[in-house]
């Protein structure tokens, strides 16, 4: 038995996953950034807004760390899965910001036109005609999404050969802001590098992005996290890759 392979597997099937904070990979993992600074952006973004909305805030760890003082007068977020939805509750409040519960694919409890700006970091999924329904005209949309092709390397590594689908790539995601009524003002995309350098890193990355692999848990894939682990200690880390979209969208004013 290997010893240090089953506590990395017991650690990280223990650690917390809840929030949208990926600190706990410090020291092992890391993740190329876009080239571009999204919380930045979004700061800048916030500081010209009268009314904002951040969709699936997560932990609200993104959106605080662009403010408070870029906060504009009105500022809310939504986030539908409860551990996100109170750590978010507690960080946002005392901001000035609100949260509200809201459940993707249903209708954002919001009147028409309440927000000049609209933002999210990597949304699960990007409900446009909302988006356009909530914005002011002469209002944008600015985000960061998830592009295709996101760590196709690690799910091919436990599920397999797979089809990779379209609707993350740029184009696509563009025509779709179209389609719900937008002008898209930018749309970039970047391919990133991604490393994990123990198979606890790759446990605890899975148990948080759960839609890299699905079904996954330590116990269904266990033994092919023993030939992960063989494999990071011959080559020194697991490398995949990942992909990143910075896409603004304007509500043409009439």
């Amino acid at each position: 038995m290997d010893a240090s392979f089953d506590a990395l597997l017991d650690e990280a099937a223990g650690a917390p996953v809840d929030g949208w904070d990926f600190s706990w990979l410090d020291g092992r993992a890391t993740e190329q950034r876009p080239s571009w600074g999204y919380q930045r952006l979004l700061g800048e973004r916030l500081s010209a807004a009268t009314a904002a909305l951040d969709l699936q805030t997560g932990g609200g760890e993104v959106l605080a760390g662009a403010g408070p003082k870029n906060f504009p007068p009105t500022l809310a977020a939504t986030e539908g899965w409860p551990p996100n939805a109170a750590r978010a509750t507690r960080l946002l409040h005392p901001l000035g910001a609100a949260l509200v519960t809201h459940q993707q694919g249903t209708q954002l409890p919001f009147c028409d036109g309440a927000f000049d700006l609209v933002t999210s970091r990597h949304p699960i999924a990007v409900q446009w005609p909302e988006i356009a329904r909530v914005l002011t005209p002469g209002g944008s949309y600015f985000a960061q999404h998830v592009g295709g092709r996101s760590n196709v390397e690690l799910t091919a590594y436990f599920l397999g050969p797979f089809e990779v689908g379209d609707s993350r790539e740029p184009e696509v995601e563009s025509a779709q802001a179209r389609a719900a009524g937008l002008e898209i003002v930018q749309c970039r995309n970047e391919r990133l590098r991604l490393e994990f350098f123990d198979v606890g890193a790759v446990v605890w990355f899975l148990r948080k992005v759960v839609w890299a692999v699905p079904d996954f848990t330590v116990e269904r894939y266990r033994e092919r996290l023993r030939e992960l682990h063989d494999h990071i200690a011959r080559e020194g880390a697991f490398v995949s890759t990942t992909s990143r979209t910075l896409i603004e969208a304007r509500k043409p004013a009439p």
